[in-house]
């Protein structure tokens, strides 16, 4: 029976049991996608990430429990450090084709700093239901592909969140699966930002530690505050901490990641 490597790495993090849980398989090749969805089922993490050599860079996909996905950061960040501390990776820079396009992940001391696009925010009116189901209306309210981006004015408002995520699955079903970002001013002199990610319409009522919605909050945040760099914290339950680089129509992501385990699927 085929089987296949999976490693288990708490990304965005430098402590085992925080940060966001990524599921990495390295394959050979492609496994039917019935198949690498079952698998991330299986294994109940937000992210189950998968890739294939190809030339001099790497094809990689994400899987949420429920749906294949367009982009997703801390899996990105976990499969590089799969392939520097694993797979006897010796460049400093990976390259990943992915349906979001080439991403890249950098060696920046003990960081891994990715390059992923903007995606910055419209001003919109929040569908109907979103601040009922949020539980506290937000202050400003923005639409950044499959995401709303909700801003609150405290930290404290953040954290005090406890959405109906019934009501919240419906409303995102409704708009294309789309997820919610709850952002407000970071409450610590060295926090600029932080941040939750609600997506109960992918499988996923509370999202860790998110590196893709940070495409969105790094340009809002980058331009609010007046500068390029930012020191970020996104306080979920297990939590996680990022650093930032608005670069126009490029962000810099950077954090760490260490192993929590290692093992073979059997299919």
């Amino acid at each position: 029976m085929p089987q296949i490597p999976i490693y288990q790495v708490d990304a965005f993090t430098a402590e085992r049991f925080t940060g966001n849980p990524a599921a990495i398989c390295p394959l050979e090749s492609w496994l039917p996608g019935a198949v690498m969805q079952a698998i991330a089922a299986e294994n109940n993490l937000a992210e189950t990430a998968y890739f294939v050599a190809e030339g001099d860079a790497y094809r990689l996909r994400w899987f949420t429990p429920a749906v294949e996905v367009d982009l997703c950061g801390h899996a990105t960040l976990a499969s590089a450090h799969v392939l520097f501390r694993h797979l006897g990776y010796t460049d400093d820079t990976i390259r990943f084709e992915t349906r979001s396009g080439t991403l890249t992940v950098t060696r920046d001391g003990d960081l891994l700093a990715l390059d992923f696009p903007a995606r910055p925010g419209t001003p919109v009116d929040l569908p109907a239901g979103v601040a009922e189901a949020m539980g506290t209306p937000p202050l400003e309210s923005y639409r950044a592909g499959g995401n709303f981006l909700l801003v609150y004015a405290a930290q404290a408002d953040v954290a005090g969140l406890a959405p109906d995520f019934r009501a919240l699955k419906q409303i995102g079903v409704a708009q294309d699966d789309a997820g919610f970002i709850a952002t407000a001013p970071g409450g610590e002199s060295d926090i600029d930002f932080v941040s939750r990610y609600f997506a109960p319409s992918h499988g996923i009522d509370e999202d860790p530690v998110t590196g893709s919605t940070h495409c969105t909050l790094t340009p809002y945040w980058s331009q609010r505050l007046g500068k390029p760099a930012l020191t970020a914290r996104q306080i979920s339950a297990r939590g996680g901490m990022l650093h930032l680089i608005d670069r126009g129509g490029r962000i810099g992501i950077a954090g760490r990641a260490v192993d929590y385990l290692q093992g073979v699927i059997t299919v």
